[in-house]
């Protein structure tokens, strides 16, 4: 019954979990049958019937055996469901041995990521297939919900604590990642992926040799940076037009004077749009908060150099 309703499902522990809401809605639906048949019958069985006839209710004191199944019957079902989910939850939470890890920051409103090995990304899990995976999750600023929906599982990223999600990818592929607790004006935009990779294709990934993946160096810088603005959620807290956000807009922001919050100003030329990427505190614009994390470790200097190239011209 695991893997009976594993449709969209890209691990073992999905199957598992669908299997619970179809024993769920199984055992429902049944009940909802046998109770709603009853209700019509007896609608129709005592009825109100012609004057001529007898229309007293036969007068019914109660029945100890149909009382006693009535409550046994509801408790058996009740803790069936109960020792079922619980199996397949205790099951979820079990850590495996040889898992990979890897640590997952929740941050207004992006998803930061570290490996044991020291590389780090934005909004991009990599990780191989047929190896369990250890996510420890925290939060920076305020709580967050890492979901997996191919996967069925959620587990909060609290700040201050680390909490553990567990799962075992069956299926290569790239799965979305959503935050599934309201955490301001950016949470519906905080989405990142999940690249589940063939063993080979992973080991050359870790290694660096495919690191900037497939058809990246046919690219112009400008396209570069595009993507990389994309990808690092930087769309989540600035526009490119329109209504504002949590930052500065883009547009026409190369070659601008920013006002600054210590009541200096400075142009926006190529040196200050990189100083901005690698440490966002150094000037902080007027009338922003200072929230954005630096992008020292995350982006390498030529990724940065494509961002800045980007920002020169967004639109």
């Amino acid at each position: 019954m695991d893997n009976i309703l594993a449709f969209g499902a890209a691990s073992a522990e999905a199957g598992r979990v669908d299997a619970v809401f179809l024993f769920i809605a199984v055992i429902g639906g049944f009940f909802f049958l046998l109770t709603q048949g009853l209700l019509i019958y007896f609608a129709v069985r005592y009825r109100r019937r012609s004057p001529d006839r007898d229309n007293e209710t036969p007068g019914i004191t109660g029945n100890h055996l149909l009382e006693f199944f009535w409550v046994l019957i509801p408790s058996i079902v009740v803790m069936a469901i109960f020792y079922y989910g619980w199996i397949v939850y205790a099951d979820l939470r079990a850590p495996r041995t040889g898992a990979t890890e890897v640590y997952v920051t929740g941050r207004q409103w992006m998803w930061e990521v570290k490996y044991p090995d020291g590389r780090t990304a934005i909004n991009e899990i990599r990780v191989p297939v047929g190896k369990p995976v250890h996510f420890l999750l925290t939060g920076a600023d305020v709580l967050h919900g890492f979901y997996l929906p191919d996967f069925r599982v959620k587990m909060d990223a609290i700040p201050g604590r680390i909490t553990s999600l567990w799962v075992q990818p069956d299926r290569p592929g790239q799965y979305q990642i959503f935050c599934t607790v309201y955490c301001g004006d950016g949470h519906s935009n905080m989405q990142a992926r999940l690249i589940v990779m063939p063993p080979e294709q992973y080991a050359a990934w870790a290694s660096g040799e495919e690191r900037h993946g497939e058809g990246k160096d046919r690219e112009t810088l400008h396209e570069r940076g595009e993507r990389i603005v994309g990808s690092a959620g930087c769309l989540n807290c600035h526009a490119i037009a329109g209504k504002e956000k949590v930052g500065p807009n883009f547009h026409g922001l190369y070659g601008s004077t920013v006002p600054l919050a210590d009541g200096m100003s400075v142009k926006a030329d190529e040196e200050y749009l990189r100083e901005s990427i690698v440490d966002p505190g150094a000037k902080v614009v007027k009338g922003y908060p200072n929230v954005m994390p630096t992008f020292k470790t995350t982006l390498k200097p030529e990724e940065v150099q494509a961002v800045v190239e980007y920002l020169k011209k967004p639109d």
